[in-house]
């Protein structure tokens, strides 16, 4: 089944008991809200986690910068959809040997040539190709931003949140973000508030 924007932002208005739009252009205040944070929050919540459905990898020539032995001295353009690049490694693969790198704006710099294998979240705006436990997050995530300036009443903002957490954990359960990316240090002790690790 063909899932739109429009979908997306009436089941956000669902959880906050909204009644739904008939579109994202309506000039109603819903529809203004929604229409202001979706883009948004989708590229929010893509980047903040490494979607395994939203990985891809390329294969970018690099340009050495003549910076010198041992120093990061090959360039490497992201590809134009990189909302941001996953950890290098030798071969490419998560599983791979790291080698060392740092990002500045739409580079990588490293101490290996290219061409080089970069895997990356990347900025899938069709609803379609998305994984649905996304897709109940994104939907949570709108509920949160819109929650208060559409209804006034901060209660909503928990209901919201608590409809974004039971979301994330049900996308870390079945394994559809992948562990171990950059920004997902948690594991299960640090989930249940063991901090001592």
């Amino acid at each position: 089944m063909a899932i739109t924007p429009l979908d997306i932002a009436n089941m956000a208005l669902a959880v906050l008991d909204e009644a739904p739009i008939d579109s994202l252009d309506q000039d109603v205040k819903a529809a203004r809200l929604l229409n202001l944070h979706f883009d948004l929050a989708r590229e929010a919540e893509l980047t903040k986690h490494a979607w395994v459905f939203a990985i891809l990898s390329a294969s970018v020539p690099g340009a050495d910068t003549g910076s010198g032995d041992c120093t990061l001295n090959f360039a490497f353009e992201l590809p134009a959809d990189c909302l941001r690049p996953l950890p290098l490694t030798h071969n490419g693969e998560p599983d791979g040997v790291a080698i060392s790198w740092r990002q500045e704006a739409g580079l990588i710099y490293s101490d290996q040539p290219g061409p080089r294998l970069i895997r990356y979240v990347a900025n899938l705006t069709d609803p379609n190709d998305w994984d649905a436990l996304f897709t109940e997050v994104l939907v949570a995530a709108l509920a949160i931003k819109i929650a208060h300036p559409l209804t006034h009443k901060s209660g909503m903002i928990d209901i919201a949140r608590s409809a974004y957490d039971r979301a994330l954990d049900a996308a870390f359960t079945a394994q559809a973000i992948q562990r171990g990316g950059r920004f997902y240090t948690a594991s299960w002790a640090q989930q249940r508030g063991d901090f001592r690790f």
